[in-house]
């Protein structure tokens, strides 16, 4: 594991800490969280009536793949088993797209609307927790771990902006008229 010098204070035990403990259980949620939602992903697809929306899902299912493949690196990269710890919050997120979309009727602007907002949910939860991990492996020195973590990171702010330029450009008006 390439590590990058350890700032003052932390010593070649970081593995052995509480924080890093912390840091790996973390970790197991998030992948819970992605390979979780590789799944509710496509029935997103299913559901959303503009085939610009359905595209943006099919695109960030094959994303979320890579996440989770890229947390199988972490785990790897700290020397630990890629295993999965239910995420809470996760779970929450995607019962609320379902509801959405058993709440909307099909074909409407609004579900797809609906749909947007729960993605975009889904989105802040990542970002919070991707940018803080990213900042908790710096701290113990695992810059490549940094590294990867980052690059999930800004691949997640780049969903969001996506989805929010399709509510701009193509769902909102049409779903504020129905």
């Amino acid at each position: 594991m390439k590590t990058a010098k350890r700032p003052a204070g932390l010593t070649g035990k970081m593995e052995d800490s509480e924080f890093h403990k912390f840091f790996v259980d973390e970790l197991k949620d998030i992948y819970w969280a992605e390979k979780h939602l590789v799944k509710a992903l496509p029935k997103m697809k299913k559901a959303a009536t503009s085939p610009e929306l359905a595209a943006a899902f099919e695109k960030h299912t094959q994303e979320t793949q890579t996440h989770v493949d890229t947390l199988e690196q972490v785990f790897a990269a700290l020397g630990e088993k890629a295993v999965a710890k239910k995420c809470e919050a996760m779970e929450g997120l995607l019962k609320e797209g379902e509801s959405i979309i058993e709440d909307t009727d099909k074909g409407t602007m609004i579900r797809d609307a609906g749909l947007i907002l729960a993605a975009q949910k889904v989105e802040h939860y990542e970002i919070a927790t991707y940018g803080t991990l990213k900042t908790f492996a710096e701290c113990m020195g695992h810059t490549d771990v940094a590294e990867l973590l980052n690059k999930t990171l800004e691949n997640e702010k780049a969903t969001d902006i996506a989805l929010t330029g399709l509510a701009e450009t193509v769902v909102n008006e049409p779903a504020a008229a129905e």
